[in-house]
């Protein structure tokens, strides 16, 4: 529908009946449960393995949402990703990932197969 002001044209928006959509669910909600409240398990910068786990692929640390932690542990483990971030346990940024991940593989490949004999002897 148009409305004519002098010679300009203004739309009009129709206020007619909204018709409801039904809407779908774009993830499976999971029971959230704190994995250091369940193991007991205390947070330590110095467990990057563990850590890792709560740093996203660009290197940015994981939302309580995503992960899952309560907000005790959540703030204990951002101080602990920060304190190993600040003594390169764990790199601040995905370019170092990456780059520390070839450097290992062309490491492996220059060498052949790391064996356990080849460790103790050395």
């Amino acid at each position: 529908m148009f409305h004519e002001k002098g010679r300009i044209r203004y739309m009009i928006k129709s206020r007619g009946p909204k018709i409801a959509k039904e809407r779908t669910r774009w993830f499976a909600l999971k029971p959230k449960v704190c994995a250091f409240c369940v193991s007991g398990a205390d947070i330590d910068y110095k467990d990057a393995s563990r850590l890792r786990r709560y740093i996203s692929d660009r290197g940015r640390i994981q939302p309580r949402r995503r992960t899952g932690t309560c907000a005790k542990h959540q703030r204990r483990l951002a101080l602990a990703i920060k304190r190993a971030r600040h003594l390169a346990l764990i790199p601040y940024t995905p370019s170092h990932i990456y780059q520390m991940g070839e450097i290992v593989e062309a490491v492996q490949s220059q060498r052949g197969k790391p064996n356990a004999e080849a460790n103790i002897s050395a």
